[in-house]
């Protein structure tokens, strides 16, 4: 498996080996695939949470990342990673904290980032060295400004004692017109460099995928907002009407627009709104690990926790699917590639089991 870039061999559509490659930002990249779930321990393992662990109190994040450490942060558990052998390669050109103008191609205002050239310029080389079967896209969610909305909603919870869903959602509904246009350029940019790669665009699909909720709503969250622990020991630091606003508003509201997106432009739409329905961070139906409830993916958050301090890891890491997530995404993508083109889907996870229990249901 590869984990970015292509070979230097020339292939043609139908040829060469196949390949499943993953565009866009950080949540299909593999950020936070570092860790097994939320551990308040901060020496060692972290009791089996850490994956970047090596010995005593030395860690090594490219345990996980490779050589994007510290940068792009493609995981070995990035979903592409995680689909199982829905291709012969799987090649991960998605980068955490891309925005869409890092996808589009140089020649038509694409961006470099992170010292790598547009990601569509990259798919030009993977299309010619391999035979590209499935391309799945996550892109959006940075032109939105997701890391600010977190940032933002977990300040008004511990310093200013406010809502943020309100000025949150008016900036949200300022900006998705234009954000979801750039979604549609995005899939139009993939197309060009296909076709003049020679695949016509029945021989492979593109799969656009909305977000999941990485916070459960308020009745959901198993610290009451009336004291600190969401900020001490959850790593949920957000009250209840934000939460609500963030899980049954802001999510359903990206994903319907990227629904719209993928009807328009005839691709393949994967709704992750529900993929950690009881699995978020400070879920009641989950539990952090400790050394009675060690890490598993039936018990644990799917999520990661915010680590403001970065006491474990970088903050970039927070609200991410962790590896458990990951390996749930990847299961939702080889279960929506098995199934026909012109469908789209939602992937959901059943209470109690792990990635191997998840299920799809028509999109609604």
């Amino acid at each position: 498996m590869l984990a970015g870039g292509a070979g230097t061999s020339a292939a043609s559509p139908g040829t060469g080996p196949t390949a499943v490659v993953s565009m866009g930002d950080s949540y299909i990249s593999g950020e936070a695939g570092r860790w097994k779930g939320n551990s308040l321990t901060n020496s060692g393992s972290r009791i089996g949470t850490d994956r970047g662990w090596v010995s005593g109190s030395t860690y090594d994040p490219g345990k996980v990342y490779g050589a994007t450490a510290g940068g792009c942060h493609r995981s070995d558990s990035a979903e592409v990673r995680s689909a199982g052998p829905i291709a012969d390669v799987a090649v991960n050109l998605a980068c955490s904290g891309a925005v869409s103008d890092n996808v589009f191609r140089a020649a038509n205002g694409g961006v470099s980032f992170k010292g790598e050239a547009p990601q569509a310029d990259q798919l030009a080389a993977v299309a010619a060295s391999h035979n590209v079967k499935v391309i799945a896209l996550s892109i959006g969610g940075n032109d939105l400004g997701f890391a600010d909305i977190i940032k933002d909603c977990a300040l008004d919870f511990v310093i200013w004692n406010s809502y943020c869903y309100d000025d949150q959602q008016y900036g949200v509904d300022q900006k998705i017109d234009a954000v979801m246009g750039k979604v549609g350029k995005s899939v139009d940019e993939i197309r060009v460099v296909m076709r003049a790669a020679g695949y016509a665009d029945s021989s492979y699909r593109i799969v656009l995928q909305s977000y999941p909720s990485p916070i459960p709503r308020g009745a959901e969250n198993r610290y009451t907002q009336s004291d600190w622990s969401r900020l001490n020991t959850g790593g949920c630091p957000f009250w209840n009407r934000d939460s609500d606003w963030a899980r049954d508003s802001l999510v359903p509201q990206i994903a319907g627009r990227i629904k719209q997106v993928a009807a328009a432009k005839g691709v393949q739409f994967l709704d992750l709104r529900d993929m950690m329905q009881g699995r978020e961070v400070c879920a009641k139906a989950s539990k952090q690990v400790t050394t009675a409830v060690p890490a598993s993916a039936r018990t644990s958050e799917w999520a990661r926790w915010i680590d403001n301090n970065e006491t474990q890891g970088l903050i970039q890491e927070s609200m991410h699917p962790n590896y458990f997530g990951q390996l749930a995404a990847g299961r939702c993508l080889a279960l929506v590639v098995a199934q026909p083109a012109t469908s789209g889907f939602s992937c959901k996870n059943t209470a109690g089991a792990d990635q191997t229990g998840m299920f799809l249901t028509p999109a609604s």
